[in-house]
């Protein structure tokens, strides 16, 4: 008993009690033990006891949106846990695990109040030290959690994006345009796809070099992000190859935008400053939209693809729209 009473003393929540005091706490607690591996609890079960390290190491996790676990702290011989649950009577926020074997005192949700109501003055006590402890440790958990989150989103977004124009990349176009597809027939609204190609993209890349064509892909970008809406995936697909896809956007609206595109990128004065023999960057634009050239919402690539090659075949330098069915 002596030595538990040394060791609570120099626990820091309980650094300012008496030896009395330290005794109410030791008869409405228990000891248990785990060994390394052992979960002590998972994020989200509901949480009843206050757990304070004696010995070995405990360590705090949370659940990554990859299906993954990140390490918060650990807890070691002194250091308390799971007190935010028994306040908040709210489900574990954070999984906890015996790193060693364990050795922790263990109180109880219903013994810890019945020992508040019952011994006021020994809760003023614990409660201001365990209060300015949390409140340090959630500070620290918060900022790592935040940078946590914005670590997740930019992993995120660079997955997504191409990292030359910033614009969506193939894969999640592929992604996008069938979960697209499915909405437009549930909810019985359009769905337009557009497909670009800049004319003579790789010779132009042969006289001028890549720095210039990464420059016009660039700017063929910022063109795009001017005439199309922040609701509408532009997505680059290939190394000269772009498509749009416009969601609850018709066909007659979507041919208007597409040759706003058309004529603004014509209009870029970038190789005319450069020696070489092409002058104008122009493109060939593909456009198919549901319903109104298919009944099937997931036939637009095919009908669209078609039209770009129509496009191209005709001279380039123009949209060309998949027919009315």
């Amino acid at each position: 008993m002596d030595d538990i009473i040394k060791f609570l003393q120099n626990v820091e929540i309980f650094s300012t009690l008496t030896t009395d005091e330290i005794n109410q706490i030791v008869n409405n607690s228990r000891f248990v033990e785990y060994n390394a591996g052992d979960v002590l609890f998972r994020e989200g079960d509901e949480g009843h006891e206050l757990y304070i390290v004696e010995n070995g190491i405990v360590t705090i996790s949370i659940d990554l949106q990859n299906g993954t676990e990140k390490e918060l702290a650990a807890i070691h011989s002194g250091d308390f846990l799971g007190e935010m649950s028994i306040f908040e009577d709210a489900p574990r926020s954070a999984s906890c695990y015996a790193k060693t074997k364990t050795r922790l005192l263990m109180l109880n949700q219903n013994e810890f109040f019945q020992m508040i109501d019952q011994h006021p003055e020994i809760a003023v006590k614990i409660m201001y030290r365990m209060l300015n402890i949390t409140t340090r440790r959630l500070r620290n958990t918060n900022e790592f959690v935040a940078d946590t989150v914005r670590w997740g989103e930019e992993a995120r977004r660079r997955a997504i994006t191409d990292e030359l124009t910033g614009v969506y990349n193939r894969r999640y176009l592929d992604e996008v345009y069938k979960k697209q597809c499915e909405l437009a027939v549930d909810n019985k609204s359009p769905l337009t796809m557009i497909m670009v190609d800049l004319d003579h993209f790789r010779d132009i890349n042969d006289q001028y070099g890549n720095d210039v064509g990464d420059e016009l892909l660039r700017e063929v970008v910022k063109i795009f992000r001017k005439h199309f809406r922040h609701k509408d995936f532009i997505a680059r697909y290939g190394g000269d190859e772009f498509t749009v896809l416009m969601p609850g956007e018709h066909l007659t609206e979507s041919i208007v935008i597409a040759g706003r595109v058309c004529e603004d990128i014509a209009c870029l004065a970038i190789l005319e400053k450069l020696k070489g023999d092409i002058k104008q960057l122009t493109t060939s634009q593909g456009i198919a939209a549901y319903p109104d050239c298919t009944d099937e919402a997931e036939e637009l690539r095919v009908l669209a693809d078609k039209a770009l090659y129509s496009a191209k075949e005709n001279g380039r330098n123009r949209v060309v729209s998949a027919p009315l069915k």
